[in-house]
């Protein structure tokens, strides 16, 4: 008995009361977690696009041993310009240190500074990856995506793991095409002839 006098009171208690109309609209938050919302929003975003950008893929990678050599050359180019560049007799003209730095850092460190190299003109450069001997997942995982992603640029030419006096197995030689102006130039210096 005692819930169905409960039921009563609380049916008396809220005769007055009228429900409340529906509202399709959304209403904002508080200012402080909406400029918050915004922010994190707005840096996915910029984040995104960054990325977006980057094409190289992050998908799994074909481990490579941390003491093996790494080498990678396109069709048309000349065996004696492949030489040179295993054999370190091309002048170094910048270096990409990707040591130490998260796998993240590194992908986009080596997108960016290996374009601005193509842009300035830079044809040889190296890049230190490291060994890796304590990476996770595996051993050489940095060096293992180094290979993989200097593949997938279209400026990279040839690449050859260094020789001990430059860093190693723990780094590797690049050879870029030439740009733009480099070709041009080229190709009227060729027509005088």
């Amino acid at each position: 008995m005692k819930s169905h006098d409960q039921s009563n009171a609380f049916s008396e208690a809220m005769s007055d009361v009228t429900p409340l109309k529906q509202d399709d609209k959304v209403w904002p938050s508080s200012g402080d977690k909406d400029s918050l919302a915004k922010r994190l929003k707005r840096e996915a975003l910029e984040r995104q696009q960054q990325e977006d950008a980057n094409y190289l893929r992050v998908e799994a990678v074909d481990p490579i041993d941390p003491y093996d050599f790494i080498c990678f050359k396109k069709d048309g180019v000349q065996e004696g310009v492949y030489k040179n560049l295993r054999t370190g007799k091309y002048p170094i003209d910048t270096v990409i240190n990707l040591r130490q730095q998260s796998y993240d850092k590194a992908r986009q460190a080596l997108f960016e500074q290996l374009r601005l190299a193509h842009e300035r003109g830079i044809r040889t450069l190296l890049v230190h990856h490291g060994l890796g001997l304590q990476a996770k997942p595996f051993p050489g995982v940095l060096k293992s995506y180094v290979n993989q992603w200097l593949r997938q640029m279209p400026e990279v030419i040839a690449f050859h793991t260094a020789l001990k006096a430059h860093g190693g197995q723990g780094a590797t030689y690049v050879l870029l095409q030439k740009n733009t102006v480099q070709k041009q130039t080229n190709r009227e210096r060729h027509a005088k002839r």
